[in-house]
């Protein structure tokens, strides 16, 4: 342990967890373990790691399905922030609903249908939280998070301040935001419609028999590249076209079934992840001129960009 970690960790005192493994948190399922763990109950507890962060110079990462994050193999020297506690669960107000942030897509998805609600349905298909569906601007299926929210509840860690933030400014985009690292999605407000319960049920099967014959399960992120010109070109087409389909780099591979798509084998390294997607980066900008952006959240790695290591995943 690091004098940061232990001074944050004497700060944090009952709340904090020393040494917790992040690979079962995650959906590829490998990397290392966590410095600290705070499952925080409430806003209380965020100022308090605000407080920690602010002594010690510490990243302080929150975690939601982990379905767009890679764990070093050795782990994150950092404060890994769990919101479970306090933000996973909704509200309806009329044919508006309020989500915590740590609440998944999925599940929602499935209860607004319940609900008579329509709208959302596309989320059914993406495994991840509300909180890093807002950051990531989150879609499928013609639609995403920017087409239907209305405005988030903030907490910033390093101003100690919470507020609600219209969508209007948060500079949402095509898998992207203009959130910042600090700032921490706690609620978000969603504006739906009322809908045929039994049309909308019959969408959700429909989103996820099309996932389960096109998409792979196992142990990945879902997709690694943002499509180059959505709606034209994807970023699997040049996968394919430059023929790394199916290729293996040590504990890794290019999925079979989808070229977008990288698995990690049970036990593996995420090391090979990160050496696989870069392989496949630069194969494609050799051979096709496009360079494609990840998706993919890096953790923990040494040499990562500061903006790529924190935020709020998934």
């Amino acid at each position: 342990m690091s004098a940061e970690v232990e001074h944050a960790a004497a700060i944090l005192g009952a709340l904090a967890t020393r040494d917790v493994p992040l690979a079962p948190l995650t959906t590829y399922r490998v990397g290392g373990p966590a410095a600290l763990m705070v499952r925080a109950r409430s806003i209380d507890d965020l100022h308090l790691v605000s407080k920690a962060v602010a002594a010690t110079g510490l990243t302080a990462l929150v975690v939601g399905r982990g379905s767009n994050i890679l764990v070093a193999d050795d782990g994150f020297h950092g404060i890994v922030l769990l919101l479970n506690d306090f933000a996973a669960d909704y509200r309806v107000e009329g044919t508006q609903i309020v989500a915590g942030a740590a609440m998944a897509l999925p599940q929602l998805a499935r209860r607004l249908v319940a609900e008579s609600l329509t709208g959302f349905e596309w989320a059914v298909g993406v495994p991840g939280s509300i909180g890093g569906a807002v950051r990531m601007n989150a879609g499928g299926h013609g639609s995403d998070m920017q087409a239907c929210l209305v405005e988030v509840l903030l907490f910033d860690l390093l101003a100690q301040w919470s507020g609600w933030v219209s969508a209007d400014r948060l500079g949402l985009r095509f898998r992207g935001s203009d959130l910042a690292s600090h700032q921490i999605v706690i609620e978000a407000r969603i504006q739906l419609a009322g809908g045929d319960q039994e049309a909308s049920a019959r969408e959700l099967d429909e989103i996820v028999r099309w996932r389960r014959e096109n998409q792979p399960g196992g142990q990945n992120c879902g997709s690694v590249f943002v499509n180059p010109i959505p709606g034209e070109l994807s970023a699997g087409e040049l996968v394919d076209r430059v023929g790394l389909r199916g290729f293996a780099l040590g504990t890794a591979a290019v999925s079979a079934k989808h070229a977008n798509f990288i698995q990690a084998t049970e036990g593996g390294r995420s090391a090979d992840v990160r050496a696989l997607i870069e392989l496949v980066r630069n194969r494609v900008a050799a051979e096709t001129g496009f360079v494609l952006r990840s998706e993919v959240r890096l953790v923990g790695f040494a040499d990562a960009p500061f903006e790529d290591e924190v935020g709020v995943s998934l």
